[in-house]
């Protein structure tokens, strides 16, 4: 469990590699998925792109209970209290399970409500049948295989997190076409496939989890309601603030929608391309918050901030160095996405202006994940919803209005730069609070 070694960088590289092959390996095998689905025409793929605020939705509650599960569990490690962050493995999954549950059964009994009020067309609607029910499905086997790679991680075990994510994105990749095209079955083809992906994932982490004693049941009901107690503080604000990305997402696709159906498409595949691009930040976020958590727990709050300022740096240097490259391989990039003319050109519009942004957009995620694990989750949502409603939803739909669709990159991308200012200067703040006790008493040690 001994995850934080006196290099910072030595120490993040080794917890955050083994992620970002895995979602590396995610991320790729969702962009061929969309790859296949734009094989079977503009409506399938329309329905793809109406289906990522509802996805975003779904993940932004697994990472909220991931978000608990990890600052706890990582916390009590560095307290030392190893058994009763076991007891919080089960709690954790308890939890989520039956939110998650809850919330998929909703989206199953409004689904056409739903569609309907993000704009979809009938011909889109009409495709739900077949495909909602394998989607949905697999949108629950993921939560409770992201629940399993939260428990690892809380554990400083990435190695086996990032060899399932491989696993299942091959299996997904592999069946992809049997289903979709062999079997003829579309668009719900592609659904079925990551079901089965995700089954085996499921099987193989949380073997792993039972074989390294990462979990146990509770031994009272005592230890449950404390236990219950701990994860509620921290799921409430990190729930409604992973809760931010869906909505902004259902808002900005309202507004795509009103361009038409190619321009729906082409931000659903876009959506997809912006996970492969910030790859790395998604990486980092999930193997900083159980670093972080050990550290508070030992209270080595100087490390803590080493560690934040070498995430950081990494983040904008790489995202900096990857933009200049689409920049320059922009047209290569696009004919290989398309060869429709129209859809490579506003795909040219996003690399030209988007990823640019990104090393705001890492920054601001990276400091909403350390208010969390720091503790402060009510900092996190504030920082996110700042995000949100005074940084990125007012500039895009400013720029919608007055430039159209190549407005609305621009918005988003400047919205992406002010949030990183916002969310480092809310994280800073927090830990001058965090560290403030221990300067005190410090002045008034050397003073006496």
């Amino acid at each position: 469990m001994a995850y934080v070694t006196s290099s910072p960088f030595k120490s993040l590289y080794r917890q955050t590699l083994p992620m970002l092959v895995g979602l590396f390996a995610i991320m790729g095998s969702q962009f061929i998925d969309s790859v296949f689905i734009a094989q079977l025409g503009p409506q399938p793929l329309a329905a793809l792109g109406f289906s990522v605020p509802i996805y975003q939705l779904i993940v932004g509650i697994q990472v909220g209970v991931g978000i608990a599960a990890t600052a706890c569990i990582s916390i009590a490690i560095g307290e030392r209290r190893d058994s009763y962050a076991k007891y919080l493995s089960a709690i954790v999954l308890g939890l989520g399970g039956l939110v998650v549950s809850l919330l998929i059964f909703l989206l199953w009994f409004y689904q056409q409500g739903i569609f309907s009020a993000l704009g979809a067309k009938q011909n889109v609607i009409s495709l739900l049948p077949s495909f909602w029910a394998p989607w949905l499905l697999s949108c629950w086997l993921g939560a409770f295989l992201y629940f399993g790679y939260s428990i690892c991680r809380a554990f400083g075990q990435t190695l086996i997190p990032g060899k399932v994510m491989i696993l299942t994105s091959v299996i997904n990749v592999v069946l992809d076409p049997v289903f979709i095209f062999t079997f003829k079955m579309g668009l719900a083809g592609a659904a079925w496939a990551t079901c089965i992906a995700f089954f085996i994932g499921l099987v193989v982490i949380f073997k792993s989890i039972f074989k390294q004693g990462y979990m146990a049941l509770p031994k009272n009901s005592r230890v449950i309601r404390a236990g219950t107690s701990a994860i509620a503080k921290f799921t409430a604000p990190a729930l409604l603030s992973q809760f931010i990305p869906p909505i902004s997402a259902f808002f900005v696709t309202i507004i795509v929608a009103s361009y038409g159906i190619l321009a729906v498409g082409v931000w659903g595949m876009v959506s997809r391309i912006e996970y492969v691009l910030i790859v790395l930040v998604l990486a980092v976020t999930m193997a900083l918050p159980p670093m972080i958590g050990k550290l508070k727990g030992e209270q080595s709050y100087t490390e803590i901030l080493k560690l934040i300022k070498t995430a950081i740096f990494s983040i904008v240097a790489f995202q900096l160095a990857l933009a200049i490259l689409m920049m320059i391989f922009v047209s290569p990039i696009t004919s290989l996405l398309s060869g429709e003319e129209e859809v490579k050109s506003l795909l040219m519009q996003y690399f030209f202006l988007i990823p640019i942004s990104y090393a705001g957009l890492g920054v601001c995620m990276i400091s909403v994940s350390a208010c969390n694990a720091i503790g402060v989750p009510s900092a996190a949502l504030h920082a996110s919803l700042l995000r949100l409603f005074v940084c990125y939803l007012p500039l895009v739909w400013l720029g919608s209005e007055m430039y159209g669709l190549m407005g609305l990159f621009i918005g988003a991308s400047l919205g992406n730069i002010f949030s990183g200012v916002v969310g480092w200067k809310m994280f800073i703040g927090q830990y001058n609070k965090l560290t403030a006790p221990d300067v005190a008493c410090f002045t008034s040690n050397q003073t006496n």
